[in-house]
């Protein structure tokens, strides 16, 4: 393994080469070329929604109440003549903004409890383990419905919710891949050379760590997307005039039977959006397996 005096990966030794490995492996994965299509087209259209967006989102037209998809309107119009398309890219939005906000809560508050948890076994590992095992006590959706309702509705409190629910899982993947690489000896030459515990963690087992971290970010995020519907669906999260996924499937929910596609469409949305992330995140996984069993 190519180190530095203390015992790092350097600059194109191991670490480089099996990323370059994994971009390729990964673009020559037919489903998991086709995840990192739908995410970069999802995450575009969310960020482009001002630009691309028909229709003032929020626009009333009583003179279109439940219009049926036409070229004036390609996905229709709802209960209130608003039009379903603008609604549809602000609701991709919410639904990704909450989903970045929560995964990012989580990735902060838990990689560096799963890196001492994993380094610290003795004293610190007992307290954050029973601490997780607490949390994973409740199931992810049942614990992310709690919190917001504690906090009240809001697309920030429901970030927050989804965020703490995934917490734990987090942990346990950062302790696990501590524990895996503190065995290693390169972490071993590290400590001989003089490192201390916070170069060890930060130089040698956060680098390392971050393909496993990376993976459970991509499979993170559509599960706070569904968490994100489910909050707005219950009028815990995203609230109305604002869009959302969730929302929009709240209130199309007594039109089924007269307007089909008010629900339809979100739904498909949502169903395309946790595909795509769970196909790239798959994909990812099989790309970063150093071994390469599964290619």
């Amino acid at each position: 393994m190519s180190v530095d005096a203390t015992g790092a990966p350097v600059a194109g030794g191991p670490l480089p080469a099996v990323r370059g490995r994994a971009v390729r492996r990964l673009l020559r994965d037919p489903a998991g070329l086709a995840g990192l299509v739908l995410v970069a087209g999802f995450t575009a259209a969310a960020l482009l929604a001002p630009v691309l967006a028909p229709q003032d989102p929020a626009a009333v037209d009583f003179e279109q109440v439940m219009g049926r998809p036409a070229p004036s309107a390609p996905l229709g119009t709802d209960e209130l003549g608003r039009d379903q398309l603008s609604r549809v890219l602000y609701g991709l939005r919410s639904s990704l903004t909450v989903a970045a906000l929560a995964v990012l809560l989580a990735v902060v508050v838990a990689v560096p409890l799963g890196l001492l948890a994993g380094y610290y076994r003795r004293w610190v590992d007992p307290v954050v383990s029973r601490l997780t095992d607490v949390l994973l006590a409740f199931p992810f959706l049942v614990l992310a419905v709690g919190l917001a309702a504690i906090l009240g509705p809001s697309l920030l409190n429901a970030a927050i919710a989804v965020g703490v629910a995934q917490i734990p899982t987090v942990i346990r993947v950062m302790r696990a891949e501590t524990l895996r690489l503190s065995a290693e000896s390169f972490v071993d030459g590290a400590i001989a050379a003089g490192a201390g515990d916070a170069a060890v963690l930060a130089r040698h087992v956060l680098p390392n760590a971050a393909n496993a971290l990376l993976v459970q970010v991509t499979v993170g995020i559509p599960a706070a997307v569904i968490g994100e519907a489910m909050l707005s669906f219950l009028g815990l999260g995203v609230q109305p005039p604002t869009p959302s996924l969730g929302v929009m499937l709240s209130s199309a929910q007594p039109f089924f039977a007269q307007a089909p596609w008010l629900v339809v469409f979100p739904g498909l949305v949502i169903v395309a959006v946790t595909l795509a992330f769970n196909l790239l995140g798959d994909a990812l996984r099989d790309a970063l397996d150093p071994k390469g069993v599964r290619r």
